[in-house]
């Protein structure tokens, strides 16, 4: 076989390593992969406009629903490390009733976290990461939530791949906060600068995550 073919199979071997599945939430001091709609497998999603950027493509029923207490730590961990470089952010979503029975539609999305890019050297911060953690803003209303993890992989120019997970928690000890809620499709355009970005050619100088900006209470 000529070194191009051999160079090639590589190439894609590499690429289909290095996706991976967000299995596990991190809940205060809990973790739980019960409480995740766990992804059937680690495909990335492709398009920003299709129900599949919501919570992934068919993914399996949680059994569980975590408590946690407003002001505390929540997050997941990856079931391998960070290969591709892109942005992410945390999400909360408000249930109208019971999160289990709640597929995630409609204007009840707000961002409370997100990891850009640094530069001089240009990189993404999350880059090489096992788990992202934030905390939940301390006056977010009590109540069902699903919380979303997605990250972008932009290391295909033109052709974003969205990592995700949701999972199922309630929220204890919460506040009156009225964040701004967006629809998860519909909270990013596809044309985004933030998407469509080249990020080999030339080098950014300076990047914006896509979607609404993180609310903090």
């Amino acid at each position: 076989m000529k070194l191009s073919g051999l160079v090639g199979i590589a190439i894609l071997a590499q690429s289909a390593s290095a996706h991976y599945i967000w299995n596990t939430l991190i809940a205060g001091s809990t973790t739980s992969s019960a409480a995740v709609r766990q992804p059937i497998n680690n495909s990335p999603v492709t398009s920003v406009t299709s129900n599949d950027v919501r919570c992934n493509v068919s993914p399996g029923a949680a059994s569980q629903t975590v408590s946690v207490s407003a002001g505390s730590t929540i997050g997941f961990k990856l079931d391998n490390t960070l290969y591709h470089q892109g942005p992410a952010a945390i999400y909360l979503g408000k249930a109208p009733g019971s999160v289990a029975s709640w597929d995630g539609s409609g204007a009840n999305w707000f961002k409370i976290a997100e990891w850009g890019a640094t530069f001089n050297p240009f990189t993404f911060t999350d880059f090489n990461l096992a788990q992202l953690t934030t905390t939940i803003p301390s006056n977010t209303p009590s109540g069902e939530y699903l919380v979303r993890i997605e990250q972008i992989g932009l290391h295909v120019a033109g052709a974003p791949q969205w990592y995700i997970s949701c999972a199922q928690i309630n929220i204890t000890g919460g506040g009156s906060g009225n964040p701004s809620k967006v629809s998860i499709p519909g909270y990013v355009s596809a044309s985004d600068p933030g998407l469509t970005v080249n990020i080999y050619n030339p080098v950014p100088t300076s990047y914006t995550v896509p979607g609404p900006r993180p609310w903090r209470g």
